[in-house]
């Protein structure tokens, strides 16, 4: 115990004193380092599903022990993200979709493999910059409302006309496949966009699949009778859009608008992002978008 007589005692002496018997922690004392591990941890915690043994959400790069400065969640780690992720100070990654170029993000199909010159590029900025890359994508669909939709879903103010039997499904106020095209257009920021169907097609209910869903689900939702658009990111040409195109042709009331990828599936990250920031607040953490790759060409 500090006791003595303190009317003469100047006041920041006596500050001094105090320190020096009880001892104050220094700064890094009371910091504590989070790895990626733990991040990871914390995101296997509060998915609120099971962790699958098989899943694509694993780490892709980087050292998972590596101490976390800031935390950056993308649609798609593109070199151009992982650019401004590192200038920002954010050395973990976190990804939605595939780093390099395949689902397992392993190039095997290269013809280099990993002696090809964009891949090797990419490889070694992200060793150079100490970057840790770790994928989100599995659970995120499977958690109880998939959250790259309710991302998607926020983003458009849609949130309201959810079927609560059928997530993906909207039945929206009243208008055309034009409007509904450019409303997309405008609350997306998409560059580029590509439509199947009538432009002045009534539109009441449409379906909203973001991503590369695949054939199958895709057509389960246009097989909605009441249906009209579905709304998705990255179908095959000769699936889904073949399969519109020929209801078109039949005079079904159907229609297909085509987001492309990233867009269909960006604010989903930015909802992830809100989310991370309720269990990881030791370090900053932010969305940084990815850019979309296509612009139009003029006519």
């Amino acid at each position: 115990m500090v006791t003595m007589n303190n009317r003469n005692f100047p006041s920041w002496m006596l500050l001094l004193s105090i320190v020096a018997t009880l001892g104050v922690p220094s700064a890094n004392a009371q910091s504590k380092t989070l790895t990626a591990r733990e991040v990871v941890a914390r995101v296997q915690a509060h998915v609120g599903i099971p962790w699958m043994a098989e899943t694509v959400d694993t780490f892709k790069a980087g050292n998972p022990d590596t101490e976390v400065k800031g935390i950056a969640l993308t649609m798609m780690a593109t070199l151009d993200v992982l650019q401004r992720a590192a200038a920002a100070g954010q050395n973990l990654i976190i990804t939605h979709e595939p780093t390099f170029y395949s689902h397992q993000d392993k190039p095997v199909e290269l013809e280099q493999k990993e002696n090809d010159p964009v891949l090797a590029a990419k490889r070694a900025f992200i060793a150079e910059h100490g970057l840790v890359i770790w994928r989100f994508h599995d659970h995120q669909h499977r958690m109880k409302a998939d959250q790259i939709e309710t991302g998607t879903a926020h983003a458009l103010g849609w949130e309201k006309f959810q079927d609560s039997g059928n997530q993906y499904v909207f039945a929206i106020p009243e208008t055309n496949l034009e409007q509904l095209v450019s409303d997309l257009k405008s609350r997306l920021k998409i560059h580029v966009m590509r439509v199947v169907g009538d432009p002045k097609l009534t539109v009441r209910k449409v379906a909203l699949v973001p991503g590369a869903s695949g054939f199958a689900k895709e057509t389960r939702a246009l097989e909605i009778s009441d249906l009209q658009v579905l709304i998705t990111g990255e179908p095959r040409e000769w699936e889904t859009v073949e399969y519109v195109a020929d209801a078109v042709t039949e005079g079904k009331p159907k229609a297909l608008i085509i987001l492309s990828h990233i867009p269909s599936e960006q604010s989903g990250m930015e909802e992830c992002t809100r989310w991370l920031k309720t269990f990881v607040s030791e370090v900053p953490v932010e969305f940084v978008p990815a850019r979309d790759p296509f612009w139009p060409s003029k006519e």
